[in-house]
């Protein structure tokens, strides 16, 4: 299943969580500040909820593109020559104030994402050991998760202090590390179609149904999550009547524990990550959100919160490491590239679902009907899983599935 043989490359792995972090603080940073812009300037919801669809919809639309390309084109030069064209990009953002170029060029900037994402995904079991990649899944993730704690606040410095400008040049400048990476990183996937004699294998994930269970599960939990984000700000401030600072400090909270839970599942042995264990820990942060509805004051959010995001840590870690071991090789970036599109797809039905909701249901309704849907996806795809003795081990493979991956400068 494309894992390296024999040590992990861990300085491949540190560029690759180096570059994650760097960019993912880059495009909160961007979101933060452009959100900032429209509102500031008048634009309204309606603008604003342009660009959270113009950041997401691209993701969900263009992966099987995304990756096809991710499994068919040398991974070196997908990151540099995408990572330089957002990097352009980007640059344009911070000189435009049009409202229409703002969502056009955050679109094109979510299609560059729509190929990174899939190929980064895939060159990561390709670097380290069966026994390792938890951990380095665990390594990839805490930084993304740092990028995401640290660009609110640093967009909101940023624009206090200097305007919309200096953040997006330094989100410009954060794809760089993508450029960097590409070329720094010695693993490679080099595609299939590169290799003498190897022929595309065909891929669904409705083919493993273990994979697919998990994938439908994880998809229901993002929908409720992302419902949840729109939510929430109505049942603190309003239902429980919370200040500003705590409202922050719970939202911080759940992100707080998928630092600590990438952390600590991504320290387990491989053998121990299941597809069981996978639905258990989406059920731990449904069942969070659940307790949620019943707490008396927002204080009591904070430790239920950074449970659930313990657990959401957890499932990111799990999910790397199934989907590696689980769908063929040369097909790793096909199947990153689904399991990014469901989530995206996902995260947008929940936004969309929670919106009109929040006008006409008590929000401690909806936050209980929110993990209590979670909790019964979750049941629901028990029955497609064989859980007696269910583990990662490796099923029969044919060789041409091994083709795919490329190792070296």
């Amino acid at each position: 299943m494309s894992f390296t043989s024999g040590t992990t490359r861990w300085a491949d792995v540190s560029l690759i969580a180096g570059a994650r972090g760097i960019s993912v603080l880059g495009d909160f940073l961007a979101a933060t500040t452009l959100a900032l812009v429209l509102q500031q300037r008048g634009h309204g919801g309606l603008a604003v909820s342009g660009l959270l669809i113009a950041a997401s919809l691209p993701l969900a639309l263009l992966a099987p593109i995304g990756g096809r390309l991710a499994d068919r084109v040398d991974s070196r030069t997908i990151l540099v020559l995408t990572g330089l064209a957002q990097a352009a990009i980007c640059a344009w953002l911070a000189f435009t104030g049009n409202p229409v170029l703002i969502i056009a060029l955050v679109a094109a900037l979510a299609s560059g994402l729509a190929l990174t994402q899939p190929t980064t995904s895939a060159l990561l079991p390709s670097m380290a050991s069966q026994d390792d990649l938890p951990k380095a899944s665990g390594l990839v993730q805490t930084a993304g998760m740092i990028g995401m704690l640290v660009a609110p606040a640093l967009a909101g410095l940023l624009v206090g202090q200097t305007g919309a400008r200096l953040p997006l040049l330094v989100d410009a400048a954060s794809y760089l590390a993508l450029v960097v990476a590409g070329l720094c990183v010695k693993t490679r996937r080099r595609g299939a179609t590169a290799q003498a004699g190897a022929t595309p294998i065909a891929w669904r994930l409705r083919d493993g149904r273990t994979l697919f269970a998990a994938v439908v599960a994880i998809t229901a939990v993002v929908a409720g999550v992302g419902a949840i984000n729109v939510v929430d700000v109505f049942f603190i401030r309003d239902t429980l009547h919370a200040s500003t600072t705590l409202y922050g400090l719970v939202s911080a909270a759940w992100m707080a524990g998928m630092v600590l839970g990438s952390i600590g599942f991504g320290r387990l042995r491989r053998e121990r990550i299941t597809v069981p264990g996978l639905l258990a820990l989406a059920a731990g942060a449904c069942t969070a959100v659940l307790l949620a509805a019943a707490v008396p004051g927002a204080g009591w959010m904070l430790p239920l919160w950074v449970a659930g995001g313990i657990c959401n840590g957890g499932v990111s870690v799990f999910i790397t490491v199934i989907i590696a071991s689980r769908a063929p090789a040369v097909a790793h970036g096909r199947a990153f590239a689904v399991f990014g599109a469901a989530v995206q797809g996902g995260s947008l039905f929940g936004l969309l679902l929670a919106g009109p909701l929040v006008e006409v249901v008590d929000p401690r309704i909806l936050i209980a009907a929110l993990g209590a849907a979670g909790l019964i996806a979750a049941a629901a795809c028990i029955p497609l899983v064989r859980l007696r003795n269910e583990t990662l081990s490796r099923p029969p493979v044919d060789e041409r599935t091994l083709v795919g991956d490329s190792v070296g400068a």
